[in-house]
């Protein structure tokens, strides 16, 4: 049984791992911050689970603890992202390469009424 723990701790880790470097890649690549903070976000919760799972399935940790963890970082991972994105948003950062700002007046990034 011990074996299988193991099996199970070292796959969640490979995944984990492979979600944290898929993130960092995403940073490194997407253009702007928004594009940046979707992929990052994703992929890092994911990661951030999975090494949780990892952890509660490996060693003596209590399984109550790590599912709290995964709960709080399912839930605070989103609201975290959106904040920031909010934030970029309202003090300019500018879009880049955008087709259309669903968020202005009009829709196609100019406030003009007509």
């Amino acid at each position: 049984m011990e074996t299988v723990f193991q099996l199970i701790a070292v796959l969640a880790i490979l995944a984990g791992t492979a979600f944290s470097v898929l993130g960092v890649l995403g940073y490194v690549r997407m253009p702007d911050i928004y594009t940046r903070l979707h992929a990052t976000a994703k992929v890092g919760v994911f990661g951030g689970v999975l090494l949780l799972i990892a952890t509660v399935v490996w060693t003596p940790f209590s399984a109550g603890k790590g599912l709290v963890l995964i709960f709080y970082l399912l839930l605070t991972g989103p609201v975290t992202s959106h904040a920031l994105g909010s934030a970029a948003y309202r003090i300019g950062v500018p879009l880049r390469g955008a087709i259309r700002d669903d968020l202005t007046e009009n829709g196609d990034g100019s406030n003009d009424p007509h």
